[in-house]
């Protein structure tokens, strides 16, 4: 189950200005000794996980489907430059037929055995206008399943960042809202309480790994905030684009969004947390199980003054009987 590593590649494919924001990004985790960063990848199918690692990679590295198949498992990518180490983990969406993939939660954890995740990307789109039960429901499934501390560890990534908001709000309003709105789901479908939430926040990432936009004066896409008209060679260029997608994208607001995210990955790596060891407690579950067994004693406790206090009572008032007969 484990990644060959290779060499960067993909690496040379970005622009030049990319390039620079990344050596310098990855200068400074090694220059805290570190020179090998694990992320995992997790979220619903079909909202753009496949296509951010490889976005990040710049090259096709995993396979990219709208349609979640049945066999799909997860994978680890495992990249090489200038002695430094980037794996990325893509895993299979956590939702099946309307509900939360225990399935698919159970494959994953077996997968990460003996990892060490250093960054979980939550990953779900801009473009959706409402979170419901089911992302909750998401949510708490990967509490239980890996502890909630995971999320201090964690970078919110929504994509399809190339859209027009509504008239009546700007982008970056829009964002704000959108980003709330999951956020607040994350502390409630993992329980945490609002002040340790605010305490260790959540960063956002915005991406956007379609092909559909322009490029600035280093090369790098930029996106349009005017609708065109699509024709067929506009169209033919999309979908070269998304097959490569090689270069960087600057979105509606002017961020460069892979330096952007690789920087936001690299605070949250650098966050003073731990970072989340998979071993077999946590895969088989007894790890959570013995969280709970602390309270036993304190139960077991509480039972027992419980039961001596109904016996002193009853004793009380059998004397009290005793005495009017």
């Amino acid at each position: 189950m484990g990644s060959v590593l290779r060499e960067w590649i993909g690496f040379q494919q970005f622009p030049t200005a990319t390039q620079s924001k990344l050596v310098e990004l990855f200068a400074k985790l090694k220059e805290e000794g570190v020179d090998k960063l694990t992320i995992l990848v997790m979220g619903k199918g079909g909202v753009g996980k496949s296509s951010t690692v490889n976005s990040l990679f710049g090259e096709r590295a995993v396979t990219v489907s709208s349609f979640q198949s049945e066999g799909f498992r997860p994978v680890m990518v495992s990249r090489n430059r200038a002695g430094f180490t980037l794996n990325i983990i893509d895993t299979p969406g956590l939702v099946e037929g309307g509900y939360v993939s225990y399935q698919a939660l159970d494959m994953i954890k077996r997968f990460l055995l003996n990892k060490t995740i250093h960054v979980l990307l939550y990953v779900d789109r801009l473009d959706a206008y409402r979170v419901d039960d089911l992302d909750k429901q998401i949510i708490g499934a990967i509490s239980d399943s890996f502890g909630k501390e995971i999320w201090s560890k964690s970078l919110l990534v929504l994509t399809h960042a190339q859209l027009s908001p509504p008239d009546d709000l700007s982008y970056d309003v829009f964002c704000a809202r959108r980003s709330e709105a999951v956020l607040k789901t994350i502390r409630m479908g993992a329980r945490i309480r609002k002040r340790d939430f605010e305490d260790s926040a959540i960063p956002v990432g915005l991406v956007e790994n379609s092909g559909r936009c322009n490029k600035n004066e280093n090369d790098e896409k930029v996106h349009s905030l005017f609708s065109e008209f699509v024709t067929i060679y506009s169209f033919v260029q999309v979908v070269y684009c998304e097959l490569l997608n090689f270069e960087l994208q600057i979105l509606p607001n002017g961020d460069a969004w892979i330096p952007s995210l690789v920087k936001e990955i690299i605070l949250v790596a650098t966050n003073g947390k731990k970072a989340l060891v998979v071993d077999e407690k946590l895969v088989s579950g007894s790890e959570s199980n013995d969280r709970g067994k602390i309270f036993i004693p304190l139960i077991l406790g509480i039972q027992w003054l419980l039961v001596k206090w109904i016996q002193r009572e009853i004793k009380k008032d059998i004397a009290k009987g005793g005495k009017y007969l």
